[in-house]
């Protein structure tokens, strides 16, 4: 009778896991068509050598962007975005911030021309300390060309360490010797910041505003709205699988909301020990 008990409590609970998906998947395209809100693609590497989770194919990325400009696209930048966010600025019709995490070489030699192609701009967040120094990644003169032609550069601290497990110290030399380095070589004030690794807490949180940034992004995936927080800007990530396809970046691109609700369901499941019930929702 307890096995009985056990078995038909755990079919109410898949039938239950079942029946969210599919109110979730309703009410993600209901919001979509009503309520939505601003997409921030976040991109790391475009190359045809690196085959890891964060690089795409040069083909693949510019399959993605010919495809934002054939549905009337327009890209914005951070301070547009925080315009939208904090005081309710209007945007261009089908806003989109295209970002970059890290500051590869490749962003460069790759993106770049793709983007120009299709005459998009976007942002990339730099390592400060990783310019110039490491042949993977941007040169000074790479960076001041691009900004010549419509990119913004931002930081992404000066050493990229996880800022959740540094000192308060720690934490704000990274943030603060970053904003001056970048601020030095590009002319302009740096006043958005991508937390290395997504990773933050409400004291990285107070230490960013204290070093004067404006607004800060995370790895989280979501759109942004108006209800959005500053310091904790959503993104949606097009990295973090093995490959990656169109139809990954599709379908995060036009359900986000009802990925980012599925991914804090198999959080959950995971943490009650569902494990074998979390492996079945899909998370492109």
């Amino acid at each position: 009778m307890d096995l009985f008990k056990k078995i038909f409590t755990r079919k109410n609970f898949i039938g239950g896991i079942i029946a969210v998906f599919f109110l979730l998947f309703f009410i993600s395209y209901f919001a979509l068509n009503y309520f939505q809100g601003i997409p921030v693609l976040n991109y790391h590497q475009i190359n045809n050598e690196d085959h890891n989770p964060l690089t795409l194919s040069s083909s693949e990325f510019e399959a993605q962007i010919k495809y934002l400009a054939d549905q009337g696209y327009t890209t914005i930048t951070p301070a547009q975005l925080a315009d939208y966010v904090q005081y309710g600025k209007e945007l261009p019709s089908k806003p989109i911030l295209i970002t970059f995490d890290d500051g590869y070489k490749d962003n460069y030699r790759e993106a770049y021309p793709i983007l120009q192609k299709y005459h998009f701009t976007a942002t990339i967040f730099l390592i400060s300390d990783f310019v110039n120094t490491y042949d993977r990644y941007l040169t000074w003169e790479q960076i001041n060309e691009m900004q010549s032609n419509g990119f913004t550069f931002e930081g992404h601290t000066a050493n990229h360490i996880s800022l959740t497990h540094a000192t308060d110290a720690e934490i704000i030399n990274e943030l603060v010797k970053s904003k001056e380095a970048l601020e030095s070589h590009l002319n302009k004030n740096i006043k958005y910041l991508a937390y290395p690794c997504g990773d933050y807490n409400q004291t990285v949180i107070d230490l960013t505003k204290k070093a004067n940034y404006r607004a800060a992004f995370t790895i989280d995936l979501g759109r942004d709205t108006t209800s959005s927080t500053l310091y904790s800007l959503n993104r949606i990530p097009i990295f973090g699988g093995g490959t990656h396809t169109f139809l990954h970046f599709w379908l995060r691109l036009k359900f986000t909301q009802v990925f980012d609700a599925l991914q804090n369901l198999k959080v959950f499941l995971n943490k009650r020990g569902d494990s074998s019930i979390a492996q079945f929702i899909y998370i492109p």
